[in-house]
């Protein structure tokens, strides 16, 4: 199933949908984790629709230096634990929606990774509890970074967190393993990053595990599981896309 959320003609009030092949199927579901259970067979026009970031989390977890490659090529050691840090939700945009440079940073770069959305709440896991079953499904994530930011501010908030520094979408896909998928980050058409999430130094579960016994973790937050290496910068006018296996190709561009 493809969840995503969406605007059209008619009204601007967002809705959840689902596509069943190419055809978009409204919901009547109020929030997200009844997506699942309350679908109809009412047809939406896809032309007349702008699609949403489909998940509006209350909160945006992170992991930090989880492919050994983009922790070499940043100059830095593999943690022991998963390296964890929050993004803020106001930095949610959508497929299509453009990324905007901020006058602070003079090194903007790309972060195509994989995102884990919650479908109902976690905390603190018992060992009987497969992580996995929290999970509502996953999307294409960009978790743009202000590098200069970063490196100058030691923490990361203030480097990740501008408007329109998270780009989620187009759709969150239920039926999919996360275990061994291609992630993919291209910029005005040439590939800049490639990895499987097989090589992430902390896997989905144990991430869902590790975080969830920090935090609650509730229904429509989105876990950001790190990135290949390859990040560079962007520029104005450039178009950057991450296609996940399974999900799709979110595109945005920088203005």
């Amino acid at each position: 199933m493809r969840i995503c959320r969406f605007t059209n003609s008619e009204t601007s009030v967002a809705q959840f949908g689902m596509f069943d092949g190419d055809t978009l199927l409204a919901s009547h579901a109020e929030n997200i984790e009844s997506v699942p259970h309350a679908r109809t067979d009412r047809a939406i026009n896809v032309s007349a629709v702008k699609l949403l970031a489909p998940v509006t989390p209350s909160k945006i977890v992170c992991v930090g230096r989880n492919y050994r490659e983009h922790a070499a090529e940043m100059g830095n050691k593999m943690p022991d634990e998963p390296l964890l840090f929050l993004k803020a939700p106001s930095a949610v945009i959508g497929n299509g929606d453009c990324i905007l440079l901020p006058i602070a940073s003079q090194q903007v770069e790309h972060e195509g990774e994989l995102g884990v959305v919650i479908g109902r709440q976690a905390h603190k896991l018992s060992p009987n509890d497969d992580p996995l079953n929290y999970v509502l499904g996953y999307t294409c994530v960009n978790d743009v970074t202000a590098r200069d930011l970063q490196r100058k501010d030691v923490q990361f908030t203030r480097a990740k967190s501008f408007d329109t520094f998270c780009p989620v979408g187009p759709v969150i896909e239920t039926d999919l393993d996360p275990l061994n998928l291609v992630v993919k980050t291209r910029v005005n058409g040439i590939e800049k990053q490639s990895g499987r999430t097989a090589d992430m130094a902390f896997s989905v579960p144990f991430l869902l595990r590790y975080i969830a016994n920090i935090m609650t973790l509730f229904p429509g937050d989105l876990i950001v599981t790190g990135t290949p290496a390859g990040v560079s910068p962007l520029n104005p006018g450039d178009s950057v896309e991450v296609e996940i296996d399974g999900i799709g190709i979110l595109q945005n561009t920088v203005c």
